[in-house]
């Protein structure tokens, strides 16, 4: 079943256009990654997926229904946004900030012992300063803790923009092993990423833009190949198998004029 589609969608900041022509429908139970350069505009396609961007051309489907169509409390029920840099600005506990993802299923004051709260800070492995306020946390921990946030909402699409950046390599897996769990439990799950191991190891599907196009899509064994890193990223890759698993190591950069779009 398809949750989520861009149909012919064309984004432009001005005169300058960041997407160009993106076709693209995910269904329930996908863990894709979005990879491309930067300024490709991967960004830009996630924030144009929760309504923040609204393209000029084409248009955006959450289960057969138009972005604007949908209420906006309809639209947070269904969709989780972690976006990149994530911030916190109160000195609220850990467990209030977590709760705050169930706000969209309604009440004023989010129930911090809710079930999908427990759960999530526990998958999120953030339970066990559950009551320390966010502001005294590191920089890792805020991010996990903003995780478990939308995990806590149990929303049919999860959409992260590079949630991983100020993870350490452990928590980066468990992250991903996390987000390969809600996609099992019937979630569709869309991560930007820039690691290729990860992206070939947890992604069931990846997505390459390039230009602010489509450059490939499909499954990560078919879009990461050595060719497509080396037209689309410019670098050469050792592409290889450790621990049951692809790895995928870039280890020279080729002369390549690459365009950025955002």
């Amino acid at each position: 079943m398809t949750v989520l589609s861009f149909q012919g969608v064309h984004v432009a900041l001005g005169q300058r256009p960041i997407l160009s022509g993106i076709d693209l429908s995910f269904s329930a139970g996908e863990c894709v990654g979005i990879l491309g350069p930067n300024g490709s505009g991967k960004s830009t396609l996630m924030r144009t997926a929760v309504g923040l961007i609204a393209p000029q051309s084409g248009k955006v489907e959450i289960e057969g229904r138009a972005l604007p169509e949908l209420p906006r409390r309809d639209l947070s029920r269904r969709l989780a946004y972690l976006p990149q840099g994530g911030e916190v600005h109160w000195p609220m506990s850990v467990r209030n900030v977590v709760a705050l993802g169930r706000l969209p299923h309604g009440g004023r004051m989010p129930d911090a012992a809710h079930p999908a709260v427990l759960s999530a800070m526990k998958s999120c492995d953030v339970d066990a300063f559950a009551d320390r306020p966010v502001s005294a946390l590191s920089g890792g921990e805020r991010a996990r803790v903003l995780m478990a946030r939308a995990m806590a909402g149990e929303a049919k699409v999860i959409l992260a923009d590079e949630p991983f950046a100020q993870l350490d390599p452990s928590h980066q897996l468990h992250a991903m092993e996390v987000m390969q769990g809600e996609a099992a439990r019937g979630a569709l799950v869309i991560v930007v990423l820039h690691d290729l191991s990860i992206a070939a190891r947890y992604c069931s599907r990846v997505v390459l833009l390039s230009g602010g196009k489509i450059a490939a899509d499909g499954a990560p064994v078919e879009t990461l190949s050595g060719e497509n890193l080396r037209s689309i990223f410019g670098v050469d890759a050792f592409i290889g198998e450790h621990a049951g698993g692809p790895v995928i190591l870039p280890v020279r950069r080729r002369s390549l004029s690459l365009v950025p779009t955002a």
